[in-house]
């Protein structure tokens, strides 16, 4: 479905100034915030959306100029990945065991703590990896070194010596739970707590595996191969399920690993968006002329029409940042500074002299 004009979205006029974008945005959040009575939660998305755009002089000027592709499809504080499962860069991919799978929802604890919990499985682990500006744009491979446990290679994460079997739990005589008194200021108090020999299980080992000791896991350093998208942004998380640390008898924990995008030199993003800036003589700016633009891409030749302003945009198309789901991509959008020469020759003075007290001047 097509998105609404901005400026329709907040009812305000195209000339609208910035104090009224303001009150216009304040006057719609209000009305359709999600928690007052009668509010509408993808309509207060909409509203912020615009005004993310709209409130940014540079954005602003982008979106009237080419509309919803000259802001990436959405503003950064909207849902660059809508239908995908994401909520800004908080985005959950999960890639299973077979690589490439199913894009869960996105989580906002950004911590490891806030996953675990479940006794059944083993720990959630989070790790970190940082790759380049053109690696996030075009995907990558990336090999990630960790130092986990795993599952016990000589008694196969049963705990046991090969050979031996487990045997009922002599403490809780294999309830798994044990019961202990409590002296309280209210009397006695029976209280039942998982049993501390068998942890739960109710049964132990006949003899402890002479590896692990009876825990079932050891600790080994791992080379796990990760696979990054096209198009993935600074601060998304990928989840690898039951890639992470093992425990006895039950399944692994999962890895979440949080990607990190180094800053490039040149090139800035917003959304699929890619902008750049280049830098034209005065002349060449009233002219006109040719210039050779960097790109992701390699070089690209662009076109500066005559009397090009300072801080005019201009737009190459799939030229940006692939899309997640749609096999397409964003504009790379070069916006032109004209520049002013600081030392002139008694020639060229005499030659802006003569343009100055032309009758067609004004070009600038």
């Amino acid at each position: 479905m097509s998105k609404r004009d901005y400026y329709e979205v907040l009812g305000i006029s195209k000339g609208a100034s910035a104090d009224e974008i303001k009150k216009a945005f304040r006057k719609a959040a209000i009305k359709y915030h999600p928690d007052k009575e009668g509010g509408d939660e993808s309509k207060f998305k909409e509203v912020n959306e615009a005004y993310e755009v709209l409130k940014d002089p540079s954005k602003r000027q982008r979106y009237d100029q080419f509309g919803h592709a000259g802001v990436g499809g959405g503003a950064s504080g909207g849902d660059p990945f809508a239908g995908f499962g994401g909520q800004g860069q908080n985005i959950n991919f999960d890639f299973g065991d077979m690589g490439l799978g199913d894009i869960f929802s996105s989580f906002f604890g950004g911590g490891v703590g806030n996953r675990q919990g479940r006794q059944s499985r083993g720990r959630d682990v989070e790790t970190n990896v940082e790759i380049t500006f053109e690696q996030a744009v075009f995907g990558t491979d990336v090999d990630l070194n960790l130092n986990l446990e795993d599952v016990c290679e000589h008694c196969d994460g049963k705990m046991v010596e090969p050979g031996y079997d487990m045997k009922s739990c002599d403490e809780c005589k294999g309830s798994g739970q044990v019961t202990r008194v409590m002296r309280t200021m209210f009397g006695d108090i029976q209280q039942a707590t998982v049993c501390p020999k068998c942890a739960g299980r109710g049964k132990v080992p006949e003899k402890e595996c002479s590896v692990c000791h009876g825990k079932g896991t050891q600790r080994k350093s791992q080379k796990i191969g990760l696979k990054i998208p096209a198009g993935i942004d600074d601060g998304a998380t990928i989840r690898l399920r039951e890639r992470g640390e093992a425990i006895a008898n039950g399944p692994k924990g999962d890895l979440y690993v949080n990607v990190r995008v180094k800053p490039h030199k040149k090139f800035t993003r917003e959304g699929d968006l890619i902008l750049s800036e280049e830098v034209v003589g005065m002349v060449d700016a009233a002219l006109g002329t040719t210039i050779e633009v960097n790109t992701v891409d390699g070089p690209v030749k662009m076109k500066i029409p005559a009397g090009t302003q300072a801080g005019t945009d201009f737009k190459l198309s799939g030229h940006g940042v692939p899309h997640l789901k749609r096999d397409t991509r964003g504009a790379h959008i070069v916006t032109i500074h004209v520049e002013t020469p600081t030392k002139l020759s008694k020639k060229q003075q005499a030659l802006l002299e003569e343009f100055k007290t032309h009758k067609k001047r004004g070009i600038f």
